[in-house]
């Protein structure tokens, strides 16, 4: 498989210029102020975090909307206000936001709260290992909000989340991106994506994983992702001052791990 965003496996057709390599950042996470001074709390320094590491070189915002009082929420009175504050601040590439049980441990509550929107995000990641994932995404696409369909693998992570979205994904089902977390950067892993639908894909790992599977995204051609949502240490193993030096650190890294496929 190959086209815009598509995926040819390891040392497939994908390029790591096209459509489908994207850098996000994840500004925050499940992570707040007991995590250190890297992490951004409040919207205002949300959104100057964001500016940051577009100007760095991100593509894409994943922000983890939250209360005052630091619960994950997908209230339009939490979300809206946030997504304003940064627009307002000048963040001009696509807003992602996770409709997960984190924010809304119920999928009725979860289809309510996305119906209520009243502000939206340009896409929302929806966790296939989660229960209502289907319905939602069709919620959030109905409503115009593109879907990053979250499927792990490796580690402890079974079979059933991919095939659930395989399952629901269809060739015209509209704007929908596959994000993959993976436990390792096993080539064997990511050979299980062979046989996807025509979906952009955006790989990524957390903590040890990240930065190993950020240079396998490389080589793959997908998008990848970064940020203290997913790692507080640089490749080096430096503790990261912001999300803008670990968006820096990426673009390097996947650089030089471009430069070395192509050698290849």
């Amino acid at each position: 498989m190959s086209g815009p965003g598509g995926y040819g496996g390891p040392g497939g057709p994908g390029t790591a210029g096209g459509p489908g390599a994207v850098l996000q950042v994840a500004v925050n996470g499940s992570r707040g102020a007991r995590d250190g001074g890297a992490v951004p709390v409040a919207p205002q320094d949300l959104a100057e975090s964001a500016v940051a590491a577009v100007a760095a070189g991100a593509g894409e915002v994943l922000v983890h909307p939250r209360t005052p009082c630091g619960r994950e929420s997908l209230s339009p009175r939490v979300v809206g206000p946030l997504l304003e504050e940064m627009r307002g601040a000048g963040v001009r590439v696509p807003l992602s936001v996770p409709a997960d049980v984190d924010a809304e441990p119920d999928p009725a509550g979860r289809l309510e709260r996305v119906r209520s929107w009243t502000v939206l995000p340009d896409r929302a990641q929806v966790r296939f290992a989660e229960p209502g994932a289907g319905p939602l995404g069709r919620a959030l696409l109905a409503r115009g909000v593109a879907v990053d369909a979250l499927v792990p693998l490796g580690g402890e992570a079974g079979p059933e989340p991919l095939a659930r979205f395989l399952e629901w994904a269809q060739p015209d089902r509209g704007p929908v991106r596959l994000v993959v977390e993976l436990a390792e950067a096993d080539p064997a892993l990511v050979a299980a994506l062979r046989w996807l639908p025509p979906v952009p894909v955006l790989l990524y790992g957390r903590e040890a994983a990240a930065w190993p599977v950020l240079r396998m995204a490389a080589r793959c051609g997908t998008g990848a992702r970064t940020g203290v949502g997913d790692v507080l240490h640089l490749p080096d193993g430096r503790a990261a001052r912001s999300n803008a030096e670990l968006v820096a650190a990426a673009r390097d890294l996947r650089d030089s791990a471009t430069a070395t496929a192509g050698i290849r």
